[in-house]
């Protein structure tokens, strides 16, 4: 049996009413591949079931600590269903992105089922006016809990079910499979032999505090980061309600590189941060809510080391860096942001980088899902704010996938929302096509973002904006592709350096610009 971390069990007891701590992305694939080209409903299931055995996120579901006095168990589900797992719905007609993502916004805002293992995945059909794709793609949307694992160890997850050709390969054969389930007593002895050693938790942090203290002074003599001005109040700030949008912009990964050049020494990272900074510098000052002080996003870090590397659960950092959306001119902006980044990092390695999972695990589980309740129910979750969104890193494969011998040509991630951050966005590297791509996507409160269309729209102006400025005679354009290109949505501009004009984001070009394949 194995017990949730204390991170792990925190997603578990955050998932308040209207916000489902869940993660998952939509990954769609071109049957053209696949043998004979066709993908049948049961060769998923068949290829599936072949592969429960890989990971035992597949078949375990929790279990609680009598009387809460300790973190909850996975343990397998002895009436494990995969075919309630695995489901074959259809997009209606004319199928097209928009009711994809809408499709996707409704199933990924319904909890999962706590009494079966915590993951569900859908098969699309239906998608052959999406713009972009071939004839006969389907999709796969895959939703599981936090509480399972992270971004990083989701990655590893997703390889399990694909290969790296269109012959499906094939794995070791299962083990007779025996149910793991922790008796009472078991849990209620490991619970007593936890509340012993808590104070040998406690003082062991508390001897950090000196060093912390010391490193953190250090730090703010030599400038090695400064304080920064509170967050201020967005749209993105309150109440969450239950209804999410999604959507996604996809960029060529050689013209985010290039964009490097406006900063020497920038990151891909600072890069995509400043496309956020300034799509919603746009988006906000549009509706003429644009704050006076510098937006903050929460980012979260990966701390395993080389050798937890394929473990799972979630072992995350968290650092606080300023978006800078004061700043104007937008290599300014990408010069402040990377100044910001490093900053965030100098104060995170000061701080030290696995202070958040040692401190999870001296809080009851209990006491944690008391207290965030009486939190939300009394808005004191809502009374202060320390980010206005969540920009995470997921890096996906620097190779082709498939699935069922269809070939992956698109995907795009979905987060959680948190108490007072009702805006998601996850950044995703991956190969399809041969072609480098990174993309945007983002899950948000309906009601703070109405019109997820017109966000894409800033998102990709800003990120035009900053390769019309770039000082080479002909800058690398983005890579035209299907979250980037929906014609059927009336707000998005046909490209990208129209929805710059459209914005008043740098000046009026004629320049031809190429199209350069990714790395």
């Amino acid at each position: 049996m194995q017990q949730l971390s204390g991170q792990d069990a925190m997603f578990v007891h955050a998932e308040l009413e209207g916000m489902p701590q869940h993660i998952g992305g939509i990954s769609i694939y071109d049957q053209g591949t696949a043998r004979g080209g066709k993908v049948r409903f049961k060769q998923i299931l068949s290829l599936m079931k072949s592969r429960l055995h890989l990971s035992p996120i597949f078949r375990r579901k929790l279990v609680a600590v009598p009387f809460g006095l300790g973190q909850p168990y996975w343990a397998d589900d002895p009436d494990f269903d995969l075919e309630y797992h695995v489901r074959h719905i259809a997009l209606p007609k004319p199928g097209d992105w928009r009711q994809l993502c809408i499709l996707a916004a409704r199933i990924h805002s319904r909890p999962l089922a706590r009494d079966k293992p915590l993951w569900e995945m859908y098969i699309i059909e239906g998608l052959d006016n999406v713009h972009g794709l071939p004839k006969g793609c389907f999709g796969m949307l895959l939703k599981v809990h936090h509480a399972a694992m992270d971004g990083a160890a989701g990655s590893r997850f997703m390889s399990l079910m694909l290969d790296t050709s269109p012959l499906v390969a094939e794995v070791p054969e299962a083990p007779p499979w025996e149910p793991d389930v922790p008796s009472r007593a078991s849990m209620l002895a490991k619970a007593y032999g936890d509340v012993w050693r808590a104070p040998g938790k406690i003082l062991g942090l508390a001897r950090q505090a000196i060093p912390i203290a010391l490193r953190l002074r250090k730090g703010y003599a030599e400038h090695d980061f400064e304080p920064r001005p509170p967050a201020p109040r967005t749209r993105f700030q309150g109440r969450i309600s239950p209804h999410r949008a999604v959507d996604a912009a996809r960029f060529d990964f050689e013209s985010v590189r290039s964009i490097r050049q406006l900063c020497p020494g920038s990151t891909i990272n600072d890069v995509m941060l400043a496309v956020v900074s300034g799509g919603l510098r746009r988006y906000l000052e549009g509706r003429d809510e644009l704050p006076g002080n510098g937006m903050v996003a929460g980012c979260p870090i990966d701390v395993r080391t080389p050798e937890e590397q394929m473990a799972g659960g979630n072992m995350v950092g968290f650092m606080g860096v300023g978006l800078c959306s004061d700043v104007v001119d937008p290599v300014q902006r990408l010069r402040a942001i990377h100044q910001e980044t490093r900053q965030a990092k100098a104060y995170a390695a000061a701080v030290g980088p696995k202070l958040a999972l040692e401190l999870t695990e001296l809080l009851p589980g209990n006491l944690l899902a008391l207290g965030l309740r009486l939190a939300s129910a009394t808005g004191l979750t809502e009374s202060s704010v320390m980010f206005n969104t969540v920009v995470t890193n997921v890096p996906g494969p620097s190779f082709q996938q498939y699935f069922c011998g269809a070939r992956l040509v698109d995907a795009l991630s979905l987060g959680p929302l948190l108490p007072n951050i009702g805006l998601f966005h996850v950044v995703y590297s991956a190969v399809q096509n041969r072609q480098g791509t990174i993309t945007l996507s983002f899950t948000a409160c309906r009601e703070m973002l109405p019109d997820p269309a017109h966000y894409v729209a800033c998102l990709e102006a800003a990120f035009t904006e900053l390769l019309a400025l770039l000082p080479e005679a002909e800058p690398v354009a983005a890579k035209p592709s299907v979250a980037a290109a929906k014609p059927q949505v009336k707000q998005r501009a046909k490209t990208p350096a129209k929805a710059a004009r459209k914005a008043g984001a740098g000046p009026k070009t004629k320049r031809k610009t190429t199209l350069k394949k990714g790395s």
